[in-house]
């Protein structure tokens, strides 16, 4: 099997390299290529890996037994399977499925005092059981968040290197418009990735075949997939309440007006009952949610109403999954990205800015037609960003970068399904440079 590169694997690399590391925490939602990445990374890089899994081997829960010290933990991991090695200074232990034993990260001060033994742990469900495990490992551990396949990987995935890259944000730098064959490309395969998704099960049938053939099964077992953790994971009564919100995130997100209305979900519904919810399918790495600032100024940390959000999913490819056949038709034959009036659009930007490091915050002034899709920051500005189905105008960009009762922002970013441009302090640029918008930013003079 074809192993894809992925940004995680530098990462690695150079938590290796650091002389006074930590263990490692993985989180992120399931089958994004957690297990796949790390064991490879430890059987290239140590002469012994020991691999536990809690779900598919739950005797190893026993292993605390003596208590949470490094030498009775190898010993009673020694006693179960005696085929395991513990060579020191070369040995990789990793605990995966941690949210089926959440007790093992105690054990995590113990090996960073005794240094023996290097350690990631890793599970689907961690953000569920987060606080359990960061009361048990406070201060002696490091996390790091995976998430689906971004277009960077993608484009790895399909044999494009750094060069190509960086090629694309010097067009984004030097505002140079992409040539024809270049936007012909790019265009095409930000296509086949939003259709897609970025889940590596789906890339890979993908890349193996050359076609979407199996690509919709995949997904749709996924979706199962995430039904089956909500059933096993999830406390009684909110089991129902989840699947119902998840279930009306594709609907709601084809409204015009794209706030997720509680109300809609069961009848009598109010925020309180469902905020916990929500927050289950954040924590499960399932949706993104996107908050509606109180006033478009900095700083954005706590200037939001929790209480006004829209949701989208944390992988394009599951909201694809869950449209009607008709649409995926469309999607798949006609290649139309308009389909949920735009909801596609969003959704991707959304995920390319949550994979990029941003939160996500929306605007929509109260009384008026004043909104904006996200806003995002530097050190100095805060930047609107509109995403648009067409290169039309942008009335509510153009009033909130012009209008003297928004200090803070000084230009505004559109994404379309055009070219590269610039006027009245808008940057145009095409949806498939969205997971450039950090370096860009960071480059901009």
């Amino acid at each position: 099997m074809i192993y894809l590169k992925r940004k995680i694997d530098l990462y690695l690399s150079k938590w290796k390299m650091n002389q006074d590391k930590k263990p490692l925490i993985i989180k992120g939602p399931r089958q994004v290529g957690k297990t796949e990445s790390i064991t490879r990374f430890g059987f290239n890089n140590y002469k012994s890996v020991v691999y536990i899994n809690f779900v598919e081997e739950p005797n190893y829960k026993l292993i605390t037994v003596d208590g949470y010290k490094t030498q009775d933990i190898i010993k009673n991991i020694s006693r179960i399977d005696p085929s395991k090695r513990f060579i020191k200074n070369e040995t990789l232990i990793i605990f995966d499925e941690l949210q089926d034993f959440p007790e093992i990260a105690t054990s995590l001060k113990f090996f960073k005092i005794d240094g023996r033994f290097d350690v990631i742990c890793s599970g689907s469900l961690l953000g569920v059981n987060y606080q359990r495990i960061e009361s048990n490992s406070v201060g002696y551990k490091t996390d790091y968040e995976m998430f689906s396949f971004d277009f960077e990987e993608f484009l790895w995935a399909k044999g494009y290197d750094e060069s190509t890259i960086m090629d694309m944000l010097e067009h984004l730098i030097q505002l140079k418009p992409f040539n024809e064959i270049e936007m012909s490309i790019y265009t095409s395969l930000f296509l086949d990735y939003c259709i897609l998704g970025g889940m590596p099960a789906v890339i890979r049938e993908y890349i193996e075949k050359g076609t979407f053939e199996g690509a919709t099964d995949i997904q749709k077992q996924l979706i199962a997939d995430y039904k089956e953790d909500i059933r096993k994971y999830a406390d009684g009564m909110d089991q129902t309440r989840i699947t119902n919100v998840f279930e009306h995130i594709p609907v709601q997100l084809a409204k015009d007006n794209k706030k997720f209305q509680i109300t809609k979900v069961a009848q009598n519904a109010r925020f309180r009952d469902y905020r916990g919810c929500i927050e289950w399918l954040k924590d499960a790495g399932i949706i993104n949610i996107c908050y509606c600032m109180q006033f478009p100024e900095l700083p954005l940390k706590g200037n939001y109403d929790e209480t006004k959000y829209k949701i989208y999913f944390a992988d394009s490819g599951l909201l694809v999954a869950m449209l009607d056949d008709e649409a995926q038709e469309d999607l798949r034959i006609n290649r139309n990205l308009g389909v949920y009036k735009g909801a596609l659009y969003e959704n991707i930007v959304g995920e390319a800015l949550i994979k990029a490091g941003y939160n996500l915050y929306y605007y929509k002034k109260d009384n008026s037609t004043l909104e904006q899709d996200f806003f995002v920051r530097n050190k100095e500005n805060l930047i609107p960003i509109e995403v648009k189905a067409t290169n039309g105008t942008a009335r509510s960009l153009r009033t909130l970068i012009t209008s003297n009762h928004y200090p803070d922002i000084e230009f505004g970013i559109k994404f379309i399904s055009g070219n590269i441009g610039y006027a009245n302090s808008i940057y145009t640029f095409p949806y498939f440079c969205a997971f450039l918008l950090k370096k860009y930013l960071s480059n901009m003079k």
